[in-house]
């Protein structure tokens, strides 16, 4: 099977299912957010489209930034992999400096100039540290495979990160960063007890510091049993269970939701997609799932080509991509239905996050350039020297 046949079969130009699912998800996130947040945008800030105006600025900044990402080739990245780790981690340093660091709600995860939030450091650090974790795998890639020190070398700078990423406290982007890393390592070849070795102490080290925090404590409690404590701990989950059971089958229709008015926290945020099943039921719960599923299909083929063209470094990063998405999107779905703690997530593309649309859109900018790549329509194929690809 040739390499444009595992991409999209007889078609000549760029992914049509990948641009066409991101710009459905876009476009449903712009419209659930003006719902979601129109009620409090005006309760707040006197303009009921406060949150919007600044979602499609995002929105057409991310879409610039994706558009770049198409036109850089990914050797560039690839031969600055190691840059691109100590960038991420200086970014994360400097956002825990006073004076630098913007602290809301108890965590300071925003880099602020002149009194100005310019962004949330955990999202490019991520995508930063995923293109780090690719070049290493395809650099060192009979040292990953053979023993553990291996796998220990780019943990030892994914877990600093990660580390950095709990001090702010931002937990959430650890468990995201740290399970797209260690995915991508395991696909490249590390070894099972290797990976075994680092992952069982991680989630006992995840376990035990839950454990040992009031405030984390009172969030995984309130995940067990929200009932018991339904005006406290319980009380964004129980909201958002309302917000879910109330939508049945077919939902109370656009800005029909009650719950967003009044009830439930942060609808706009972290709960749109309890808002999405309030106003459009099972149905349209099923549909963006389907839609993400589709997307992430789309990561994983773009991966399976550019692996079948022995491009490594390129098929471990479309790897890594869907592997973030797929991560990102169900711990926050499983949050909204209680499956999961709260963890502090956006649903890509559709909850309200400048920072987190910039960066998607110029990673799924990024796997369009891998696919452009793929198909030959880059004029990039380049040869292989070393692991690494040269013109």
């Amino acid at each position: 099977m040739s390499t444009r046949q595992l991409a999209v079969p007889g078609q000549d130009r760029p992914d049509v299912l990948l641009v066409g699912i991101t710009a459905l998800l876009l476009t449903i996130g712009l419209l659930m957010v003006t719902s979601a947040s129109i009620a409090l945008a005006d309760r707040q800030h006197g303009d009921a489209f406060y949150f919007l105006e600044r979602q499609l600025l995002a929105a057409a900044i991310g879409l610039a930034a994706g558009w770049c990402m198409v036109k850089i080739p990914t050797r560039l990245w690839q031969s600055l992999g190691s840059w691109l780790a100590g960038v991420a981690l200086a970014l994360l340093v400097i956002v825990l400096i006073p004076g630098l660091g913007h602290t809301a709600n108890g965590s300071t995860r925003w880099l602020s100039v002149a009194g100005l939030n310019i962004v949330q450091v955990s999202e490019p650090a991520r995508l930063m540290l995923l293109m780090y974790v690719a070049d290493y795998a395809v650099r060192r890639n009979q040292e990953l495979r053979s023993g553990m020190l291996g796998l220990f070398k780019p943990l030892l700078i994914v877990g600093a990160a990660g580390g950095l990423l709990l001090l702010q406290p931002d937990f959430g982007s650890a468990v995201l960063l740290l399970g797209m890393s260690f995915a991508v390592l395991f696909i490249a070849g590390a070894r099972v007890r290797d990976v075994l070795t680092f992952v069982v102490p991680i989630i006992l080290g995840f376990v035990a510091l839950a454990r040992f925090s009031p405030y984390r404590m009172r969030r995984v409690m309130g995940f067990w049993n929200p009932w018991a404590d339904p005006y406290g701990d319980g009380f964004q989950l129980t909201q958002s269970l309302i917000a879910i059971g109330t939508g049945e089958w077919l939902g109370l229709g656009l800005g029909g939701s009650v719950q967003k008015l009044f009830y439930l926290p942060e609808p706009h945020t972290d709960f749109i997609f309890a808002v999405i099943a309030e106003e459009f039921g099972l149905v349209g719960s099923l549909v963006i799932i389907t839609l993400y599923g589709v997307l992430i299909w789309r990561a994983l083929a773009i991966a399976r080509a550019a692996a079948a063209r022995d491009a490594t470094f390129q098929a471990y990063v479309a790897f890594g991509l869907g592997i973030w998405l797929a991560i990102q999107a169900v711990i926050n779905i499983g949050v909204n239905m209680g499956v999961l703690p709260t963890k502090g997530l956006t649903l890509p593309l559709v909850s309200y996050g400048r920072s987190s649309l910039i960066v998607t859109l110029a990673a799924l900018g990024l796997l369009l350039r891998i696919d452009l790549e793929n198909r030959g329509l880059a004029g990039t194929a380049g040869r292989r020297v070393n692991g690494r690809v040269t013109r």
